[in-house]
Protein backbone atom coordinates (compact mmCIF):
# COMPACT_ATOMS: atom_id res chain seq x y z
CA UNK A 1 0.00 0.00 0.00
CA UNK A 2 0.83 3.64 -0.58
CA UNK A 3 2.02 5.82 2.21
CA UNK A 4 -0.97 8.05 0.87
CA UNK A 5 -3.58 4.97 0.82
CA UNK A 6 -2.13 3.98 4.36
CA UNK A 7 -2.46 7.40 6.02
CA UNK A 8 -6.15 8.12 4.80
CA UNK A 9 -7.12 4.92 6.00
CA UNK A 10 -5.63 6.49 9.51
CA UNK A 11 -7.75 9.51 9.68
CA UNK A 12 -11.01 7.79 8.36
CA UNK A 13 -10.64 5.42 11.15
CA UNK A 14 -9.52 7.46 13.55
CA UNK A 15 -12.31 9.09 13.08
CA UNK A 16 -14.27 6.04 12.93
CA UNK A 17 -12.65 5.41 16.98
CA UNK A 18 -13.33 8.76 18.25
CA UNK A 19 -16.94 8.59 17.07
CA UNK A 20 -17.65 5.44 18.86
CA UNK A 21 -15.62 6.00 21.82
CA UNK A 22 -17.14 9.79 21.88
CA UNK A 23 -21.16 8.51 21.51
CA UNK A 24 -20.70 5.81 24.13
CA UNK A 25 -18.68 7.39 26.58
CA UNK A 26 -17.79 10.93 26.02
CA UNK A 27 -21.20 12.69 24.79
CA UNK A 28 -23.26 10.84 27.88
CA UNK A 29 -20.90 12.60 30.33
CA UNK A 30 -20.90 16.08 28.57
CA UNK A 31 -25.00 15.79 28.15
CA UNK A 32 -25.12 15.23 31.95
CA UNK A 33 -22.73 18.41 32.59
CA UNK A 34 -24.44 21.57 33.20
CA UNK A 35 -23.14 23.98 29.74
CA UNK A 36 -20.21 25.96 31.80
CA UNK A 37 -18.95 22.46 32.80
CA UNK A 38 -19.35 20.72 29.91
CA UNK A 39 -17.43 23.62 27.96
CA UNK A 40 -14.90 23.59 30.50
CA UNK A 41 -14.39 19.76 29.51
CA UNK A 42 -13.87 20.99 25.73
CA UNK A 43 -11.66 23.88 26.78
CA UNK A 44 -9.54 21.55 28.67
CA UNK A 45 -8.86 19.41 25.79
CA UNK A 46 -7.92 21.98 23.36
CA UNK A 47 -5.94 24.12 25.80
CA UNK A 48 -2.88 21.01 25.13
CA UNK A 49 -3.06 22.59 21.32
CA UNK A 50 -0.03 24.33 21.93
CA UNK A 51 1.64 20.94 20.89
CA UNK A 52 0.82 21.91 17.09
CA UNK A 53 4.14 23.80 17.59
CA UNK A 54 6.17 20.51 17.38
CA UNK A 55 5.35 21.08 13.57
CA UNK A 56 7.75 23.17 13.18
CA UNK A 57 10.34 21.50 15.36
CA UNK A 58 13.29 20.41 12.92
CA UNK A 59 14.44 17.07 14.39
CA UNK A 60 10.86 16.01 15.15
CA UNK A 61 9.14 16.24 12.20
CA UNK A 62 11.16 16.09 8.56
CA UNK A 63 12.68 18.27 6.75
CA UNK A 64 10.52 17.61 3.67
CA UNK A 65 7.39 18.33 5.27
CA UNK A 66 5.33 20.96 3.41
CA UNK A 67 5.70 24.51 5.29
CA UNK A 68 2.56 26.09 3.51
CA UNK A 69 1.11 22.94 5.95
CA UNK A 70 3.48 22.98 8.96
CA UNK A 71 3.57 26.63 9.68
CA UNK A 72 -0.12 27.41 9.58
CA UNK A 73 -0.89 24.56 11.31
CA UNK A 74 1.56 25.38 14.78
CA UNK A 75 0.77 28.72 14.64
CA UNK A 76 -3.39 28.40 14.33
CA UNK A 77 -3.17 25.35 16.99
CA UNK A 78 -1.05 27.32 19.38
CA UNK A 79 -3.62 30.62 19.21
CA UNK A 80 -6.42 27.66 19.60
CA UNK A 81 -4.84 26.45 22.36
CA UNK A 82 -4.23 29.84 24.37
CA UNK A 83 -7.71 30.78 23.55
CA UNK A 84 -8.90 28.00 25.50
CA UNK A 85 -6.67 28.61 28.51
CA UNK A 86 -8.03 31.92 27.91
CA UNK A 87 -11.50 30.40 28.34
CA UNK A 88 -10.31 28.54 31.35
CA UNK A 89 -8.71 31.38 33.20
CA UNK A 90 -11.97 33.38 32.79
CA UNK A 91 -14.68 31.24 34.06
CA UNK A 92 -15.68 33.54 36.74
CA UNK A 93 -16.13 35.95 34.19
CA UNK A 94 -19.36 34.84 32.04
CA UNK A 95 -19.12 36.90 29.58
CA UNK A 96 -15.50 36.91 28.61
CA UNK A 97 -15.71 32.80 29.71
CA UNK A 98 -18.69 32.89 26.67
CA UNK A 99 -16.56 35.08 24.25
CA UNK A 100 -13.54 32.97 24.64
CA UNK A 101 -15.19 29.66 24.27
CA UNK A 102 -16.63 31.15 20.95
CA UNK A 103 -13.43 32.27 20.05
CA UNK A 104 -11.25 29.20 20.46
CA UNK A 105 -14.14 27.27 18.97
CA UNK A 106 -14.19 29.26 15.76
CA UNK A 107 -10.27 29.51 15.47
CA UNK A 108 -10.02 25.72 16.21
CA UNK A 109 -12.42 24.30 13.88
CA UNK A 110 -11.16 26.87 11.12
CA UNK A 111 -7.43 25.96 11.79
CA UNK A 112 -8.43 21.82 11.31
CA UNK A 113 -10.16 22.46 8.07
CA UNK A 114 -7.84 24.62 6.86
CA UNK A 115 -5.23 21.84 7.45
CA UNK A 116 -6.90 19.80 5.86
CA UNK A 117 -7.27 22.14 3.07
CA UNK A 118 -3.39 22.98 3.38
CA UNK A 119 -2.91 19.25 3.23
CA UNK A 120 -4.35 18.76 0.48
CA UNK A 121 -2.48 21.21 -1.57
CA UNK A 122 0.87 20.04 -0.54
CA UNK A 123 0.04 16.20 -1.04
CA UNK A 124 0.44 15.93 2.84
CA UNK A 125 -0.61 12.18 2.36
CA UNK A 126 2.08 11.27 -0.05
CA UNK A 127 4.87 12.39 2.53
CA UNK A 128 3.19 11.74 5.43
CA UNK A 129 6.45 9.86 6.80
CA UNK A 130 8.23 13.61 7.05
CA UNK A 131 5.56 14.19 9.89
CA UNK A 132 8.23 11.98 11.92
CA UNK A 133 6.96 11.71 15.48
CA UNK A 134 3.96 14.42 15.01
CA UNK A 135 2.55 11.15 13.03
CA UNK A 136 -0.25 10.74 15.77
CA UNK A 137 -1.93 14.00 15.81
CA UNK A 138 -3.28 14.12 12.46
CA UNK A 139 -4.78 10.32 13.01
CA UNK A 140 -5.04 10.31 16.35
CA UNK A 141 -5.68 13.55 17.77
CA UNK A 142 -7.35 15.71 15.03
CA UNK A 143 -10.47 13.56 14.77
CA UNK A 144 -11.22 14.19 18.72
CA UNK A 145 -10.26 18.07 18.50
CA UNK A 146 -13.07 18.22 15.08
CA UNK A 147 -15.67 15.90 17.49
CA UNK A 148 -15.20 18.22 19.85
CA UNK A 149 -15.51 21.17 18.07
CA UNK A 150 -18.82 20.02 16.25
CA UNK A 151 -20.22 19.24 20.08
CA UNK A 152 -19.63 22.50 21.49
CA UNK A 153 -20.99 24.34 18.90
CA UNK A 154 -23.68 22.00 19.44
CA UNK A 155 -23.86 22.56 23.11
CA UNK A 156 -23.62 26.36 22.25
CA UNK A 157 -26.55 26.68 19.46
CA UNK A 158 -28.38 24.87 21.84
CA UNK A 159 -31.15 26.31 24.17
CA UNK A 160 -30.06 26.57 27.94
CA UNK A 161 -31.72 24.37 30.16
CA UNK A 162 -30.07 24.62 33.45
CA UNK A 163 -29.82 29.02 33.68
CA UNK A 164 -29.62 29.07 37.13
CA UNK A 165 -27.00 26.94 37.65
CA UNK A 166 -24.75 29.85 35.46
Amino acid sequence: MSPAIIFTAHLILGYVAWLLCYRVYIWPRLGSMDRVEAQRAIATLHSFRFFGLVFVMPGVVGPDLPGSFAAFAAYADLATGLLAMLALLTVRVRPLFWLFVVAFNIVGMGDLLLDYYHAVQANLPAVAGELGAAYAIPVIYVPLLMITHIAAFYMLARPATRLAAE
